[in-house]
């Protein structure tokens, strides 16, 4: 049976719907390079095949113009309208209607990923040993893309690295910013395996209001944040867009065949890019997509172009690595595997994430004690009742409570966190004491960091983002010649 031109089968309308953008695109190019008759057939047969899943699937034909879940004008579907109202997740924007957060089971189905299920967390003890992370046992971590590949790989000895990344707009990093670098810091730790941090100081300058010199300044200060995490010198290289790409011929080379093959219809696709958008955007999805190749980094991996990427992030980026795992086969990579985390939320509620333009939506690393702790008490949305009354008689919610959700990420004692969650629902634990709890746990934490970071010098940031050869246990594997 023939493979989807993605390699892979389609799980979502919208996958299915760039397949059929990429397959139009190789029929075309087929047929103006005067392919062989047959070649040109067999092409067309999978384009006509694919169409019509998209039409079973969603009731309606394929139109390029009209990505799903994107209404035509005029559409008067009002249960799709309200749909889209309650839960948007992209790149940029993240909204719900609904104060417990968005739905990610329904996430998974609309992104065709799969959930971190107790048997995969089980395996992933057995591989490393290890207690399995919080950020696992607790489903902060709860989807992914080809996770068991990556296990089946390790355990037999194959090698794989880590790479993630942070998009630099301004120069203070919030709570939320950590939750994909402390996670990132245990799997290095646990698998013995490199890591690569892109630092998109070219995209942040596309989007927002900044100057290139702003851009590459918020880079190295975030870069002192991430370093702070605790990441080994050894195994971790750190780059920045602007500086890296003229200083690396492969990991261009990377970006232009990336960009050969997505059409500009399929990044308004996934994207949502409009004509009036500069072109740096739209080019922009390729160099987020490039360091999934391991030959992107050949002080690293000198030309090995089959070492499987595994990128732990928010699942609001995984967009990006549906185009490059669409990609890769077709350039010669393997596709990349994918954890996704849950947003954190603002303190104001699990409606939205955390904002770096907004100073009371987040508790940021450069935070003070006093600053933590007033706006725990003054922004953090309750779960309680309105009065202390009935608050012990009916007990607060902790599914929408903003204090026991943060709770969730940062405290380590799930004995603890258990007693917390049966106090509060039960009405002995009152909102004031919860919040005491939280700034009891955030306030060293943040001291912690903060202290930690103090010690990162220029000359440490100058040593974490110098291409140069890691090291890691598979490295003879790398190497061999």
């Amino acid at each position: 049976m023939a493979d989807t031109p993605s390699g892979e089968s389609c799980t979502s309308p919208l996958e299915l719907f760039n397949s059929i953008a990429a397959q139009g695109e190789r029929v075309r190019s087929l047929k103006a390079g005067n392919a062989p008759k047959d070649e040109i057939d067999s092409a067309v047969k999978m384009l006509l095949s694919l169409k019509m899943s998209y039409k079973a699937a969603m009731g309606e034909d394929y139109k390029a113009d009209c990505p799903p879940g994107n209404p035509t004008a005029g559409s008067n579907s009002d249960a799709d309208a309200t749909k889209a109202s309650e839960d948007f997740v992209d790149p940029w924007t993240v909204r719900t209607s609904s104060a417990k957060g968005i739905d990610y089971d329904k996430l998974i189905v609309q992104f065709g990923s799969s959930k971190i299920d107790k048997e995969l967390i089980n395996r992933i003890e057995k591989a490393t040993g290890q207690r399995p992370h919080r950020f696992l046992r607790r489903g902060i971590f709860f989807s992914h893309r080809d996770m068991n590949q990556v296990l089946d790989a390790y355990e037999n000895k194959k090698p794989f690295y880590l790479y993630t990344g942070r998009g630099p707009s301004s120069e203070a990093m919030h709570l939320g910013h950590l939750v994909p670098f402390i996670f990132t810091k245990w799997l290095q730790d646990v698998f013995n395996v490199p890591l690569v941090i892109q630092m998109s100081d070219d995209e942040k300058y596309l989007w927002k209001d900044l100057t290139l010199e702003q851009a590459y300044s918020y880079t190295v200060e975030n870069a002192k944040d991430i370093i702070a995490c605790g990441f080994d010198i050894n195994k971790t290289f750190i780059f920045s867009d602007l500086e890296f790409m003229g200083q690396s011929p492969g990991f261009y080379k990377n970006v232009v065949k990336i960009q050969k093959h997505v059409t500009f219809n399929q990044v308004k696709g996934i994207f949502g890019f409009t004509d009036s958008d500069c072109i740096g955007k739209i080019s922009f999805p390729a160099v987020q997509a490039a360091p999934s190749f391991s030959n992107s980094f050949p002080k690293i991996f000198r030309d090995r172009t089959d070492i499987q990427c595994l990128i732990p992030c928010a699942i609001d980026q995984d967009p990006y690595f549906r185009m490059t795992r669409d990609v890769a086969p077709r350039i010669g990579h393997p596709k990349p595997a994918l954890l996704h985390s849950t947003f954190f939320p603002a303190l104001q509620g699990a409606q939205t994430k955390m904002s770096a333009s907004d100073p009371n939506s987040s508790i940021f690393l450069t935070d003070t004690a006093k600053q933590i702790k007033s706006k725990v008490n003054k922004h953090a949305f309750s779960g309680g009742r309105d009065t202390v009354e009935e608050h012990r008689q009916f007990g607060g919610n902790c599914e929408v409570d903003v204090s026991f959700m943060y709770l969730t990420f940062f405290l380590e004692d799930d004995d603890r966190l258990e007693q917390i969650r049966k106090d509060y629902t039960s009405g002995a634990m009152l909102t004031g004491e919860l919040k005491k709890t939280l700034i009891d746990v955030l306030q060293p934490l943040i001291a912690e960091h903060q202290a930690r970071r103090k010690a990162v010098t220029e000359e440490t940031v100058k040593e974490f983002m110098t291409p140069r050869q890691l090291s890691f246990h598979f490295q003879c594997f790398c190497f061999d010649t």
